[in-house]
């Protein structure tokens, strides 16, 4: 053919290019040759001894945001000091290769004095006392792990200038189980201890510094029961993989809005695949699955008020004040504050306890949100309701009562339902309503809800949905109780009506279920849902996902009650604070009129032995045209009154509120915290 028949002529360059390519194309095949044939079993043999490991990556979690955009919850940079195990693994070999000859030549030297004492050679038997076992040889390679270990934390403690061990027993489980993933040796590095590490040109072999994203609150324990806490969770979601080799650390929410709204907080966790040796030690990885990032959680909560709100409360017996405090917009339902005592930092759960933190949260109960998370008797603030049962039934606001004076204590009022005495704490003597609301009369609430009937006062009851909860997204709501119309046909008497007129009896309530009712009086007699989350939106503003707004001022009920009925008890509760008898005019604030009602109740044991008191202080303001309401609860072991405890905090916290609206708060305000 053509190109043969060039080859036959006498061309020395054509014949040299010739065979340059027939050379070249022969050293191709037989190096094709070698690697598919010859190197194969190497080849296998190699793909054999390596394998991948998947470890599944946590999302960053959303930030949770007050009304303002101030950061309440994000997540934060954290600082840690790994051990990269295989970059030790021939540090680990030369150590364990040392420990075996120094154990064989020390098995020898027993051997040869053993044979000297018995003056003859040891047989086949006796010798295998003197060899190292299998077992022998891996306590020997995991004592040498250590001290290498050991050596490299020594190295980190000399740089940062701090003591650091090494725990063996985490060592050695992490070696077994985790060997693919840097051991951790020092955990949420400051700042100096970050600089130390970094200003030398070159780290301890095998050491490096490692970012992890953890959970901060930055203002601690303000709004905690509110925000709640997590719980170490590494699990997968719905519509993640299943299925990992390695689970790096991650949080899910265990109550408050970290749990409400975990789905949109917590993200979609990433994966990645690590390709490891026969021996487990990490090759190379690489990122197949990046993580989502979580949405942000924008609050109702204004933090300046939540701020005051938590410091009125402490006032009152500081740190260790047992109560609640609840403010809300009676327009929209919007909560703007709500406060519990004690307090506990949520940043704890996280990041670990100090000594003594967690017996002080467990013997205080402080991990209650005593806002909705328990049930109180209301005493006399549930007199409002009693009030508005008794006019819509026809009471005459001017009509003249008349208590009679106990004839033990000629000082206070009494009543007789049938045989049984109702005690007063109100001076016996003429009232009126707006005087025995302001006084807070027994005498007079038991006779006039009497006469209202059971049924109204149970109508109104149920129309403020008592006993119900209000569907907060905290996982820490009880619905308290409320006789139903059904209990009150069956085996009721006008004893059961007179404890309920008083706000005692078969009646639990929470505060945030009383801001509810104080907010219904103060609009008009609409029952609002109360709004916690106002909107959830992605962490990049950028994105193009939309947000997710939840609409406020949604109706629940509407009270029916005429105008009328709310002007008259409206006025009576400004006289509360504004007379200089009433019962709540500690909570007077110049400038602001301010309505209110306060309460006591009484909680006894199951052997009757009264423990402590219940006292409270509901309100809203301003009078002409009201926007908050404001219930503060507070638990007193040895007496107390609703006007002497709780009043005063709500004065505190109505002031906060004026300087709130004068001043207002910049976006980026340095605020106090609530400690």
């Amino acid at each position: 053919m053509l190109v043969f028949d060039q080859l036959k002529k006498d061309d020395p360059q054509l014949r040299a290019v010739a065979l340059v390519v027939l050379a070249g194309l022969g050293i191709l095949l037989t190096g094709l040759w070698w690697v598919q044939v010859v190197s194969a079993g190497d080849y296998q043999a190699n793909l054999e001894t390596q394998s991948f490991r998947t470890v599944r990556i946590p999302a960053v979690r959303g930030k949770i945001l007050d009304r303002n955009g101030i950061v309440l919850a994000e997540n934060q940079p954290r600082y840690n000091v790994s051990l990269y195990l295989e970059e030790l693994r021939k540090p680990f070999d030369t150590a364990y290769f040392e420990e075996i000859a120094r154990a064989k030549k020390e098995l020898k030297e027993q051997q040869n004095q053993q044979e000297r004492r018995l003056n003859r050679s040891l047989t086949k038997e006796e010798q295998k006392q003197f060899i190292l076992s299998a077992k022998e040889k891996n306590l020997l390679r995991q004592k040498a792990r250590c001290e290498i270990a050991r050596q490299a934390v020594q190295q980190i403690s000399q740089r940062l200038r701090q003591p650091l061990t090494l725990n063996a027993t985490n060592f050695e489980r992490h070696y077994e189980t985790r060997l693919a993933l840097p051991f951790p040796v020092l955990l949420n590095l400051d700042s100096t201890s970050i600089a130390r590490f970094e200003e030398q040109s070159t780290s301890p072999l095998g050491m490096d510094l490692e970012i992890q994203s953890t959970r901060v609150y930055p203002y601690t324990n303000a709004a905690a029961h509110l925000l709640g806490r997590l719980q170490r969770d590494d699990s997968s979601e719905e519509g993640e993989d299943a299925f990992f080799s390695y689970r790096l650390p991650d949080y899910r929410g265990l109550v408050g809005l970290e749990w409400g709204c975990d789905k949109q907080l917590r993200g979609t966790a990433g994966a990645k695949s690590v390709l490891v040796n026969n021996i487990g030690y990490r090759q190379t990885e690489n990122v197949w699955n990046p993580a989502s990032p979580g949405n942000n959680v924008v609050l109702t909560i204004d933090l300046p008020i939540q701020l005051a709100a938590e410091r009125a409360l402490r006032s009152a017996y500081g740190p260790g004040t047992r109560g609640a405090v609840v403010v809300m917009d009676v327009n929209t339902g919007d909560i703007l504050a709500m406060a519990s005592s004690p307090s506990l930092n949520p940043n704890y759960f996280v990041q670990g306890f100090p000594p003594g933190e967690w017996q002080r949260i467990f013997d205080s109960q402080a991990e209650k949100n005593r806002a909705t998370q328990e049930n109180y008797q209301p005493g006399s603030i549930f007199k409002t309701v009693v009030a508005m049962a008794a006019l819509e039934a026809g009471l005459n606001p001017n009509e003249i009562f008349h208590a009679s004076p106990n004839p033990q204590q000629p000082g206070q009022a009494m009543i007789y339902v049938g045989r049984h005495p109702f005690h007063d704490t109100a001076p016996p003597g003429d009232y009126d309503f707006r005087r025995a609301l302001k006084l807070s009369s027994n005498c007079y609430f038991i006779t006039n809800g009497l006469r209202a009937g059971i049924e109204n006062i149970v109508n109104l009851g149920q129309r403020l949905h008592l006993g119900e909860r209000t569907k907060l997204p905290t996982r820490q709501e009880t619905a308290g109780s409320f006789p139903s119309f059904h209990r009150v046909a069956e085996n009721w008497f006008d004893g059961d009506t007179a404890n309920l007129c008083i706000g005692q009896g078969e009646i639990a309530v929470t505060p945030l279920q009383m801001a509810v009712v104080t907010a219904a009086i103060a609009n008009g007699g609409t029952v609002l849902w109360p709004r916690l989350v106002d909107r959830i939106e992605p962490l990049d503003p950028a994105a193009s996902e939309p947000a997710t707004v939840f609409p406020s001022g949604q109706v629940r009920d509407e009270l029916g009650v005429r105008p009328r009925t709310l002007e008259i008890l409206r006025e009576a509760m400004l006289a509360d604070v504004e007379d200089s008898d009433g019962t709540g005019r500690e909570a007077a604030v110049p400038g602001l009129r301010i309505c209110g009602k306060t309460g006591t109740s009484q909680k006894k044991n199951l052997q009757n032995v009264l423990e402590e008191h219940i006292t409270w202080f509901v309100s809203f303001a301003p009078y002409e045209k009201p926007r908050y309401a404001v219930a503060v609860m507070v638990e007193v072991e040895h007496g107390g009154s609703g006007g002497k405890t709780c009043a005063p905090i709500a004065g505190k916290i109505y002031a906060a509120i004026q300087d709130r609206e004068r001043i207002g708060t910049p976006k980026n305000a340095t605020l106090a915290t609530a400690n």
